[in-house]
């Protein structure tokens, strides 16, 4: 058995039966770990909100993947691994140039190798490695004596953050962020870094909006919504999937493709109110697939006296989120 081998079964055994490195990992950090999801993070952040740490600093790192230093990094990986074969294999795996698909042929980069930072994009042990480094800023956060005066709460998932604290801590707590960071050879993206003061403000993360909203009675309450860069994107990809660059595909094939999109957006998106982010994409997906069909069959009008919801969802099975989830449809989180 080689070194990585033994490396990789004995991650997985002991009294604990986990990985090697999820020992290692803080609550704080959901992104990539068994058992956890980005819906939980929201949820976590949610909660903070509703036990009044209501100034939140919502973080974002320029390229932090590709900006990982390598020595650091390879540091807190010698922390639970010893074996010198598996540390060699792991150092030339974060050299390794990296071939970018063009349509002239690949481009090779070694920018990795060059500069001695980021992880492989794409590659299967990139998540943990980004994850183990941000581990270091989490544990020094979570020690430091401004976090614990200011009952700062730090939620993480992959390169995405936020710090929710009591008010008037925030801009304290905002600057011991930055300045951990910068120890750990990290930059902040001060463009997209910004101190938030719930309820009069709201912010973004993992695709919902957190925030003040109001219910039908007009009463005002903390929750969370789809954002609208969530629905935005969807949208994108519904308009690509029904382009005339596949109107040589069948119909069935279309939806073969639209189906697992709405299905997924569905899935994630299911906490707070959803009845009209789900109305909106559902519409726009009917028509958009109704327009596709008509240019197919070169015909004009809107398609749908010549392709009813019956033939849309009877005959070719397209998805309908709303038939999946009417009864929890005006949820909140």
């Amino acid at each position: 058995m080689t070194g990585w081998s033994r490396w990789r079964s004995s991650s997985y055994s002991g009294r604990s039966s986990k990985p090697t490195f999820e020992a290692d990992l803080l609550a704080e950090q959901y992104g990539f770990r068994e058992k956890l999801d980005a819906k939980m993070a929201v949820r976590r952040v949610y909660f903070h909100l509703t036990t009044g740490h209501r100034e939140v600093v919502d973080g974002d790192l320029s390229d932090y993947f590709n900006t990982i230093p390598h020595g650091r990094l390879m540091k807190s990986v010698a922390r639970r691994v010893a074996d010198g074969h598996v540390l060699s294999v792991m150092k030339a795996w974060l050299n390794a140039p990296v071939v970018e698909r063009a349509r002239k042929g690949g481009i090779r980069s070694t920018a990795a190798r060059d500069g001695h930072r980021g992880t492989p994009q794409g590659g299967v042990i990139s998540p943990l490695l980004a994850n183990l480094y941000f581990r270091r800023f989490a544990l020094a956060f979570r020690r430091s004596p401004v976090a614990l005066k200011a009952g700062a709460r730090l939620v993480n998932y992959a390169d995405d953050f936020v710090i929710c604290c009591r008010p008037g801590k925030g801009a304290t707590v905002m600057e011991k962020m930055r300045e951990l960071m910068g120890r750990l050879g990290l930059t902040v993206n001060e463009q997209k870094t910004r101190l938030v003061k719930v309820p009069e403000e709201s912010f973004n993360f993992l695709g919902y909006t957190l925030g003040r909203f109001y219910g039908k009675d007009g009463r005002p309450y903390l929750g969370t919504r789809v954002s609208k860069k969530a629905i935005s994107r969807v949208l994108r990809k519904i308009h690509e999937e029904t382009s005339t660059r596949w109107i040589s595909t069948s119909a069935e094939k279309r939806v073969e493709e639209l189906n697992p999109i709405l299905r997924g957006w569905r899935g994630y998106f299911d906490q707070g109110p959803v009845y009209r982010p789900y109305k909106l994409v559902k519409r726009y997906t009917e028509r958009r697939l109704r327009r596709w069909l008509m240019k197919k069959h070169k015909r004009r009008g809107t398609g749908y006296r010549q392709y009813p919801d019956d033939f849309l969802y009877g005959k070719l099975g397209l998805f309908d989120p709303h038939v999946h989830r009417v009864s929890r449809a005006r949820a909140k989180a």
